[in-house]
């Protein structure tokens, strides 16, 4: 027990001898959770996740004995919570549209009664370690839960359950610790949020992460266990392709953190994914998805804490052997948390105002990603990914550098792109990938082993084009070649035959690797059918009325990816189209006429 001594907004100094540093405490008569981030004597200074006002110097504080920590057992998916795990479903149901101060709902149904079946090899006298399987439970039709011994617990097993019905609160099994004492095991276990979970070691197989995205897949890969980043402006777009990563990558898990966004533009999130269709199973997508949503005007603090509570959920649910992705959506305004908590304490600012430890606090929220082997000996990953909002499109500001200083690929998306009805607006100039020579082992496998040279080719006509642009800009295209003009035409049918992908469309929504390496393929044949063509003195107007020009932009919503075959045989139409101008220009009279 202590007492108030000092309010700053959400920080409150207290008197609270024995506390320990990032120990949950409870403030005032309302009873609001905290956090102890720093001690001086028997003093301690407390972040708040939840509003101050009304709160008086004097009032009690009681040290709750844990960190900050959140509840992991079945019941999560499907779930939306706030910044520090309160289910907001359940928490409407109680104080209506706005979250009274001081209320404490369980994270977890303790009224709701899960099928446990334990493992058939399981029996009192077996040794049980951290991490390891126990049984499992149907969470959703779609996934089932692998109920885990907690990472610290090894020992005997003494008692296990038989298969049934069981609470969270029911005691399934008991363990006789090395130290001689018993400790019941639950469906359930908690753990800080601060704290990563442990693994057996890094697994370095290589597996992309497929979101059949075309900029994202083929021009700047992702692998899973990576790091990502999607920085732009307001109005780029970057919603939109979270949502197609979040329904069409190849993750088992999806963990969308809305960590100080907009009300307006969390409550569209809200709305839309229950009712987007899990395309795997047709079934709803909340089956295997997790929302943490923590918009602006709630507490600042919240909004930091909100960040550790994703990706603990995402380390949990990768110990049970799933591959997990975790959108952060914004990490800038996680920082700018940072920034007003920082400036509160009156810590030293540098970049912009933001704290010291900012690029080492992104860069060990960062590191957290990865694909391991388990303590249990199974494997999982945890795909992070950031979206950045940087004030006014600067890339320049302290959160974009550095994190592109951290991540392995960077997904810059461009307002002049979406001003231009240009989607996904992933600028191909600012976008890169660190993990191309890796994902392309995995290419040349499954796919082509091609998928190297044709992205290299493609990316420099996208280049040579704006460099071409720019002269055009000034004295207009009458000023080029037919060779430079050629180039601008090969870039034009590659952005709007390749790179463009509407999200509405029910065929081009999703082009799985097959289908995107053939768009691309078709494409270039055309540009390489094209330089010959030239050389040969065919006219640049003479190919710009072929009318395989307009079927290479079109055809990508004519066949989905299990329609392959129609994409092959648009090869030989090309073909067709261009050796008819090749005998026609190649004849002796043609060329002297």
């Amino acid at each position: 027990m202590g007492e108030i001594i000092e309010i700053n907004g959400p920080l409150v100094r207290v008197r609270l001898p024995g506390v320990l540093n990032g120990e949950q405490v409870k403030i005032g008569t309302l009873e609001l959770v905290g956090e102890v981030i720093s001690r001086d004597a028997d003093l301690a200074m407390v972040q708040v996740y939840e509003s101050t006002e009304g709160v008086r110097p004097g009032e009690s504080v009681v040290a709750l004995g844990h960190p900050l920590s959140v509840e992991l057992g079945p019941g999560l998916l499907g779930q939306i919570y706030d910044g520090v795990q309160r289910p907001l479903t359940r928490i409407q149901a109680i104080s209506g549209d706005h979250i009274a101060r001081g209320l404490d709902v369980p994270a977890l149904d303790r009224a709701r009664s899960w099928a446990f079946t334990p493992l058939p090899d399981l029996a009192p006298g077996s040794a049980v370690s951290g991490g390891m399987i126990l049984g499992r439970v149907p969470e959703t039709r779609t996934i089932t839960h692998r109920i885990l011994v907690p990472p610290e617990v090894s020992g005997t097993l003494l008692e296990i359950v038989p298969a049934g019905e069981y609470t969270l609160d029911q005691v399934i099994a008991r363990v006789a610790t090395k130290n001689g004492e018993e400790y019941p095991l639950f469906l359930y276990h908690r753990w800080s949020v601060r704290r990563p979970r442990p693994y057996a070691k890094r697994d370095h197989a290589v597996a992309p992460l497929i979101t059949g995205q075309r900029i994202l897949d083929t021009f700047f890969p992702l692998l899973k266990g990576g790091k990502g980043a999607v920085p732009g402006p307001f109005g780029a777009g970057k919603t939109v392709v979270q949502q197609q990563i979040a329904r069409w990558s190849n993750a088992d898990i999806v963990i969308y953190v809305g960590c100080g966004e907009r009300g307006n533009e969390l409550v569209d999130i809200l709305e839309t994914f229950p009712e987007l269709q899990d395309p795997r199973t047709g079934r709803s997508l909340m089956e295997r998805t997790l929302l943490v949503a923590n918009t602006s005007n709630m507490p600042v603090v919240a909004r930091e804490a909100s960040i550790y509570v994703g990706v603990t959920l995402a380390e949990y649910y990768r110990d049970q052997g799933y591959d997990v992705v975790m959108v952060a959506d914004s990490t800038s305004r996680w920082a700018e948390a940072l920034r007003e908590v920082a400036g509160r304490l009156g810590q030293m600012p540098v970049e912009e105002g933001y704290p010291a430890y900012l690029a080492s606090r992104l860069a060990a929220f960062y590191e957290r990603a990865g694909l391991v082997v388990t303590l249990g000996g199974a494997r999982g990953s945890v795909t992070l990914i950031g979206a950045v909002s940087p004030p006014g499109g600067d890339f320049s500001e302290p959160v974009t550098s550095h994190t592109k200083e951290i991540v392995g690929t960077f997904w810059a998306l461009s307002k002049e792109l979406a001003d231009a009805r240009h989607y996904p607006s992933v600028a191909w100039t600012e976008s890169f990938s660190s993990y191309v020579a890796t994902a392309a082992n995995w290419w040349k496998e499954h796919v082509s082993d091609q998928w190297a040279g044709a992205r290299s080719k493609a990316l420099g006509l996208l280049l040579q084009a704006d460099e071409l642009g720019r002269i055009v800009n000034l004295v207009g295209p009458e000023a080029l070649s037919p060779a430079q003009r050629w180039v601008l035409e090969g870039a034009s049918l590659l952005k709007e035959g390749v790179l463009q992908q509407s999200a509405l469309d029910e065929v081009d929504s999703y082009a799985s690797p097959e289908k995107q390496f053939i768009l691309l393929d078709l494409v270039l044949q055309i540009y390489r059918e094209g330089q010959e063509l030239i050389t040969l003195g065919v006219p640049i107007q003479q190919l710009m009325r072929l009318t395989i020009l307009g079927r290479a932009r079109r055809i990508k919503g004519m066949y989905a990816s299990n329609q392959l075959d129609g994409l092959r045989n648009f090869s030989q139409d090309i073909q067709a189209d261009c050796q008819r101008l090749r005998i026609e220009y190649s004849e002796p009279e043609k060329q002297s006429a």
